[in-house]
């Protein structure tokens, strides 16, 4: 397959598209996505879309200012101190990150991440929920990210940047509990 992409930072007129592409890929209900997309926080000059040859879209790295609580409650009780000094740093995250089936395992998503580097130096770490059944867990440790708490649905990692996020990521890691293994 010829790799002719190109990269594009997406705007508030791609919120259909990323209801679509997430419907289509998880399965979820599209009125609650839409709702998702509309209240999240999502920073779309932040995201990136790539585009094959006709300009079709094949990838899409939705990135949000949403906060850690908003995805998960259960750290509001559960760590709150941890969660605080979390909230304390600047931070983004990957709300979601779809590439089309042809393209998985090439250089694309490796692409899409890459160009948007240099902008991420300007927070202290990327905030990155993987629900439990997915299989990007280990793609994202491969690039350094950090598990800093799990729950029921999710497990939730920091992927830092600063030496402030650095120094939290150690302290923030723990085994999960055995009832969430």
């Amino acid at each position: 397959m010829p790799m002719n992409y190109s990269l594009q930072r997406m705007t508030s007129a791609d919120a259909s598209l990323t209801v679509q592409w997430m419907v289509r890929q998880y399965g979820f209900d599209p009125a609650e996505v839409e709702e998702w997309v509309a209240h999240l926080h999502f920073n779309w000059p932040m995201s990136v879309k790539a585009v094959d040859g006709e300009g079709v879209p094949i990838g899409l790295l939705n990135m949000s200012d949403y906060r850690i609580e908003e995805e998960t409650q259960l750290i509001v009780a559960e760590r709150p101190q941890l969660l605080a000094r979390l909230n304390g740093l600047k931070y983004i995250a990957v709300f979601s990150f779809i590439v089309a089936e042809p393209y998985r395992g090439t250089r694309l998503n490796y692409d899409m991440i890459q160009s948007l580097m240099p902008d991420l130096q300007g927070y202290d770490f990327v905030f990155i929920p993987v629900m439990h059944h997915l299989k990007t867990h280990r793609y994202w440790q491969r690039w350094g990210a950090v598990e800093f708490y799990r729950d029921p649905m999710s497990v939730y990692y920091m992927l830092p940047i600063s030496s402030a996020a650095k120094a939290i990521a150690p302290a923030a890691s723990r085994p999960a509990p055995h009832h969430l293994c």
